[in-house]
């Protein structure tokens, strides 16, 4: 198979052990360029670095190198500094060919190694955990778009923004093995990067992409564990994933083989799409590539999302999702004994074409296979015009169903040719060895030198409950953690998460009564909070041998006078003309409420009477912010104001998406006016007061 043959040739392999011997030692210096094979002095080197990646603390560049760095530890900011203060870059591997390094633990850097122009290179055994990720502003309940990604055009470099532990621009042929990058937001990203193997590491809990593939090709994923790669999920609450993935595949890369990988709890396991360049001319894809025996399970949105394309997913795990798949526009693509359990809905293609499922298992999903065409496409999309869109030809062949509400749902689909299928109890274990039979070993790609099994579950596989997001990303529950159970502020249940262990109340303040003072992990405690500390209390425990672990809920307390207003299309757009805003809020108003706090999140309006478009407010409130530093943060989309006595002191009224602002708010009784102007798509207003003189702006954005 010329993808896997090319993979393995290219590595790049290890010095001789005589060439080993002679190589010398050198400490680490910011600025260094390393032009030859060296072993770095061990020892904790803490050099922050500038800015971008200009500047790398090191460089390596030339032919037939090895950079050992065992036993070495590269810190640029503080273990206790927040994530997003990290930044620069600390290793840039700048061209050459078969070129090596090994061993380490680099954090805090916006980019850990960054590898260009090279060809056959070789990262293994590296800890590269803990690098540059945003605080996030999506909370229990309080859902918001700046968290959003996208990661839809890179053609510029334009991935360059997110960081991340591991990346790759154009390079050819090698091995990343044995490495780990957890805790940032992205572990290895890849750019025109064909022809390596990626196995046996672990990119889990990270808050946007486990691996990310741009144009990138005949590349082999095996064995890796990419778990807990999500944001933009509140178990109860919200589901939405914001475009974090395990496994994303994006613009025309082909043919990559990616095989007995666990790739759960991501915001979807697998998120494959073709590229702009085919959605606008219909011409190519992300084709040809074979998804054989992933762990694809327990996703917010969809445990496998491949679109516009086509390719083969054989003997994959996908349980517990909202859609198992999600294979929009999908053509010629084969799905051959998957197990498919307990999602929303299994399989839902719209707009597909010669499809094949054959042997496949669909134990309780809500519904097991819809196939459906919409009567009306995207009029801004080029691919309807340059393709047949219809819902057609299927093959649908010796498929097994249990236990669902829906087991078909089809609607405007024809070709259809539907044999062999059979009923089975839904609770029988479903193992893709059995569905294929002796045929498993024949669908399997062949060459790899690794077990072909999918490696242990970090956290034994539970189901998506296990997925807690913080203002840091996900939650690895290493260590322990204090959890609210539901959004009450009067009286708070908390659960103590994390490894076995007992704890006990160390301190409290503001708080009148707890529950209980002593307990074990996985207890729930109920915490009342002082009459006049409602959103100013903090509780800490001591557990086990652990540091201690603190809750605190900051909010001063609110009472908002809420004013709305509409206007007609006709009038133009008050959001740009502040006299005429003014002159409206002085007139006949639409509604009045009052709200315990300012916090608007939709795309179609949750308070009855608004419209969805074309509409603003004006809140007034007096809040008493105690000593000490605090800011004023506002987060809006279209347009925001912001007036502290009188004084306005955020004015970021030109029609944006979902943006933070901020300004210091002194100590004392304040009164705040807040004007907000909503001209149309999604919604979203939230002020609030918050310690110190955080300016944190979140994700890097879709721009």
């Amino acid at each position: 198979m010329r993808t896997l043959r090319t993979a393995l040739l290219l590595f790049a392999a290890p010095l001789p052990l005589a060439a080993q011997a002679s190589v010398r030692e050198v400490p680490l210096r910011p600025g260094m360029v390393i032009t030859e094979s060296v072993r770095i002095r061990p020892g904790t080197y803490r050099i922050a670095a500038s800015a971008g990646t200009e500047r790398p603390l090191v460089t390596i560049r030339g032919r037939n190198i090895t950079v050992d760095l065992t036993g070495v530890v590269l810190e640029g900011t503080p273990p206790t500094a927040d994530p997003d203060a990290a930044q620069g870059l600390a290793i840039r591997i700048d061209g050459g060919e078969q070129v090596t390094l090994r061993g380490g633990r680099i954090r805090g850097y916006r980019f850990a190694v960054l590898a260009e122009r090279t060809r056959g290179l070789t990262l293994s055994g590296m800890d590269l955990s803990r690098q540059w990720k945003p605080r996030l502003f999506s909370l229990m309940a309080h859902e918001s778009l700046v968290d959003w990604m996208s990661f839809h055009q890179n053609e510029k470099r334009e991935w360059m923004r997110f960081g991340a532990a591991i990346y790759l621009e154009d390079v050819r042929g090698g091995l990343i093995e044995g490495n780990r990058a957890l805790q940032g937001m992205n572990g290895l990203l890849m750019t025109r990067s064909d022809s390596l193997q990626i196995r046996n590491n672990d990119f889990s809990f990270n808050s946007a992409l486990g691996i990310g593939m741009y144009r990138s090709s005949d590349n082999v994923i095996v064995r890796n564990n990419v778990d807990f790669n999500v944001r933009g999920y509140q178990h109860g609450y919200y589901r939405r994933g914001q475009d974090s993935a395990g496994l994303l595949m994006y613009e025309q890369s082909h043919r990559n083989v990616v095989a007995w990988n666990s790739m759960t709890h991501g915001g979807d396991g697998l998120f494959l799409w073709a590229g702009q360049h085919t959605m606008d001319t219909g011409q190519g894809g992300a084709n040809d590539n074979l998804f054989f025996h992933n762990d694809f399970s327990f996703a917010p949105t969809n445990g496998m999302e491949a679109t516009f394309s086509r390719n083969r997913f054989i003997a994959n795990i996908v349980e517990g999702n909202d859609h198992g798949l999600w294979g929009g526009y999908s053509w010629e693509s084969v799905l051959e004994g998957n197990c498919f359990a307990r999602n929303r809905i299994g399989i839902a293609l719209e707009h597909g074409q010669d499809n094949t499922f054959v042997r496949n298992r669909f134990a309780q999903d809500s519904t097991a296979i819809a196939l459906w065409a919409n009567p009306v496409e995207p009029s801004d999309w080029g691919y309807p015009k340059h393709r047949d869109t219809r819902s057609r030809d299927y093959r649908i062949a010796d498929n097994q169903f249990g236990g669902h509400v829906t087991q078909w749902r089809l609607e405007n689909t024809t070709g259809l040719h539907i044999t062999g299928s059979r009923n089975v109890s839904p609770s029988e274990r479903c193992d893709p060895r059995a569905l294929l039979g002796a045929a498993y070993d024949s669908l399997a790609p062949r060459g790899l030198d690794v077990p072909q099994e999918i490696p242990a579950h970090a956290l034994g596989r539970p189901d998506r409950a296990a997925i807690i997001v913080d203002e840091w990303g996900p939650y690895d529950w290493r260590s322990p953690k204090l959890w609210p159970v539901d959004t009450s502020r009067t009286t708070v249940r908390l659960r103590l998460l994390g490894p076995a262990g007992e704890w006990r109340l160390a301190s409290r303040r503001g708080v009148a009564r707890v529950s209980a003072e002593r307990g074990v992990s996985g207890d729930t405690i109920t915490v009342t909070p002082h009459a006049d500390s409602i959103g100013d209390w903090s509780l800490r425990f001591e557990y086990a041998d652990s540091l201690p672990v603190t809750f605190e809920r900051f909010e001063p307390r609110a009472d908002w006078q809420v004013r709305f207003i509409s206007w007609p299309d006709s009038t133009g757009d008050p959001a740009r003309d502040s006299l005429g805003f003014a002159a409206r809020l002085r007139g006949a108003l639409l509604l009045e409420r009052r709200e315990p706090r300012l916090d608007y999140m939709w795309y179609r309006p949750t308070i009855a009477g608004l419209p969805q478009e074309r509409w603003g407010l004006e809140a007034t409130a007096r809040i008493v912010v105690p000593p000490g530093e605090h800011s004023l943060r506002t987060i809006s989309d279209d347009a925001v104001r912001v007036w502290v006595d009188g004084r306005l002191v955020i004015d970021h009224w030109t029609p944006h998406g979902s943006e933070l602002a901020y300004a210091p708010i002194a100590s004392g009784a304040r009164d705040i006016r807040v004007q907000y102007a909503q001209i149309g798509g999604w919604s979203e207003l939230r002020v609030e007061v918050i310690r110190g003189r955080s300016r944190s702006t979140g994700s890097a954005g879709p721009h």
